[in-house]
Order: structure tokens, then sequence, then C-alpha cells
């Protein structure tokens, strides 16, 4: 089983920031866009830089009205935006932080993230809540499954131990960006995300 792989963007903008975006999704990996502080005109005119071709590898955590003006794929919902809008009938995703979270929301969504799975990169002192014996019980369980996306210290070194954990994916945060900070930092950039495909395929 091939494991699917979602990149987050960072919650600030960085320089030229398009160019990678356009490149993930030139990649075929799906993308979440995170910019929990940017207004809904910020976030519009990031969507507008990238290639309309790509727009529907894209998924958004908040400004939803921009996912139906762009055919976008879909939305995430999490703390700050938890509720389906009213009308709304693409895909939808939620972050969740426990098992019992999963239980609970797996019948509505399309996919979920279940975080942290191990220690994060992105946000300092955000630790592994889970034991590796509890995700493997979860999978013999069934509540760990193909719908359930790892999140929290992804990185290509640990892909191999996601898919033995039964997850069907894993998002990928600091690993990526720690990578990108600028247009000069594009050529590592993009050999990282080819060594991201290689390992899971």
């Amino acid at each position: 089983m091939n494991l699917r792989l979602i990149i987050l963007t960072t919650p600030d903008f960085l320089p030229q920031e398009a160019t990678a975006l356009t490149a993930i999704l030139d990649k075929g990996f799906r993308l979440h866009l995170r910019k929990p502080g940017c207004n809904e005109k910020e976030l519009a005119a990031l969507i507008e830089e990238l290639p309309a071709s790509h727009r529907a590898g894209i998924v958004l955590h908040d400004h939803f009205t921009l996912q139906q003006r762009y055919g976008l794929a879909g939305i995430h919902l999490n703390k700050r935006n938890p509720d389906i809008p009213d009308g709304y009938n693409g895909s939808i995703s939620r972050s969740c932080h426990s098992l019992e979270e999963i239980t609970e929301y797996k019948k509505q969504t399309d996919y979920l993230f279940l975080s942290p799975i191990f220690n994060s990169i992105s946000k300092q002192g955000y630790r592994s809540e889970f034991s590796m014996e509890q995700l493997r019980t979860a999978a013999r369980k069934g509540i760990i499954d193909t719908k359930i996306i790892a999140l929290g210290g992804i990185t290509a070194d640990n892909l191999t131990t996601v898919r033995t954990l039964g997850f069907g994916g894993a998002a990928l945060l600091g690993d990526v960006w720690n990578r990108y900070r600028s247009p000069d930092d594009t050529e590592a950039f993009l050999q990282h995300l080819d060594k991201l495909i290689q390992t899971v395929s």
C-alpha cells in the first residue's frame, strides 16, 4: 500500500512561496493551506498565484468560502473552524488529537489527521501523545485505518513506521519547510520532495 502524502504550509508567508507550493502540487502531493493569521484577501492572493490546473489538490484550513470560488479540493476542520458550512458538499477532513475523536468523526469525514504521532519538528515542546503499542492496538481494532493520516514529527526516516502502524497517509510540515526559507533553497527542497516520494513508492 502506498501512503498518501500531504504537505501543510507554514503558518507564516515565505518568500516566493507560490513557487514552492506549485512544485509540491506538480509532484502530486495534496496541499493543505494553513495560514491561521491571514485574512481572506491574503489567502485568495496566494491561491491566485498557483496554477488553476493544480487547484483541485488544495485543501483550506480557513476562509472556507474560497473553496468553491477557486474549485479547491476541500476544507479541513479544526478548533478554529470546527463546523461544516451550511450547504457545503465537498471533501471534508479534520484534525484529531485522540483515538476517541477519531471514532467520533470518522463517518463524517473523508480523512482525519491524528497528532502528534512523533515529537513535533515545527512546534517546540509538542511531544508525542501515543505509544507504539497504543497505535498498534488501535490499528488492530480498526480505529486506525486508511482514512487516518499521521501528523506530528513525520520525516522521510519514519514513513515506513507510519505505514506499518496501519495509517493511510502522512502529513508533513517541519520536515519539508525546514528545507525552504527562500528561493535559494529550491534545489535541496525539490530533492527532498523526491526523496519522500521514493520512500513511499
